[in-house]
């Protein structure tokens, strides 16, 4: 069939039209991801690796808590200059919970347990479940929970304090506390009454079960107990996770 002229000018006419729309919109595009990315690639996995992205992370992690303790700093300044008998109270409060809560610097006899991996040659021989080859947030848990059971006055993991608010969170091959990423072998020392921690953690099932595991041949976890005698363990100094507050009346 014969095109009708009608036709081709409905074709022309649309061209006319729809090419200068499809120019703007490109060119829109073109402009907000010029903006978006000021300047940097837009598609930056390609560069990066897991390493490099836990690294990027955990240094902005690290100035977040650089700029909150700074400003607990100046909070606790300026309560300390209000010259209310209430502000006051509570202030005086506040000191004597501060370490019970772990805002002070502890000394003492303290028990060291690590906890690592199994050994790569054994990670790549074994026919064991995989899971049982590493450690798990809730390996070091079950440590922490047997310390705290036994009175421990002050603990820490890879020289991190931790508190009430400290969570213990896998994070793919490594293990999050505070926000920041740590690889293995894992370092938990607890000062207090070492004699009543090391019979805690000996009593715990747990741990036995654990402890059994790591005298296998074909797993091998690490596990490795020490008195390591006067050690100082640092005061939190972390952003303080407050969920609510109360206005005073």
């Amino acid at each position: 069939m014969t095109p009708q002229p009608h036709d081709h000018r409905a074709k022309r006419r649309a061209w006319r039209i729809g090419t200068p729309l499809v120019f703007v919109m490109a060119g829109a595009l073109f402009v907000a991801s010029a903006a978006n990315s000021e300047g940097t690639d837009l598609r930056p996995g390609r560069h990066l690796d897991l390493a490099s992205l836990v690294r990027a992370e955990s240094q902005q992690v690290e100035r977040l808590e650089g700029q909150a303790a700074g400003l607990t700093s100046e909070i606790d300044n300026l309560s300390a200059l209000v010259a209310d008998k209430r502000v006051r109270r509570v202030n005086r409060e506040a000191s004597r919970m501060a370490g019970p809560a772990g805002f002070d610097e502890v000394q003492g006899d303290a028990l060291k347990v690590v906890l690592s991996d199994a050994p790569i040659e054994v990670r790549e021989s074994s026919e064991q479940d995989i899971n049982l080859l590493v450690v798990h947030q809730q390996d070091i848990q079950a440590v922490v929970n047997s310390m705290w059971d036994a009175g421990a006055k002050a603990i820490m993991i890879q020289d991190q304090r931790i508190i009430s608010t400290t969570g213990i969170k896998c994070a793919g091959n490594s293990v999050e506390l505070h926000g920041i990423p740590y690889a293995q072998p894992y370092e938990i020392v607890a000062i207090g009454d070492v004699d009543a921690m090391e019979e805690r953690i000996d009593d715990s099932a747990y741990l036995d079960a654990y402890r059994e595991q790591a005298a296998l041949p074909d797993i091998s976890v690490g596990w490795s107990m020490e008195r390591v005698g006067e050690t100082t363990i640092p005061a939190y100094d972390g952003i303080r996770g407050l969920e609510f507050a109360t206005p005073l009346t």
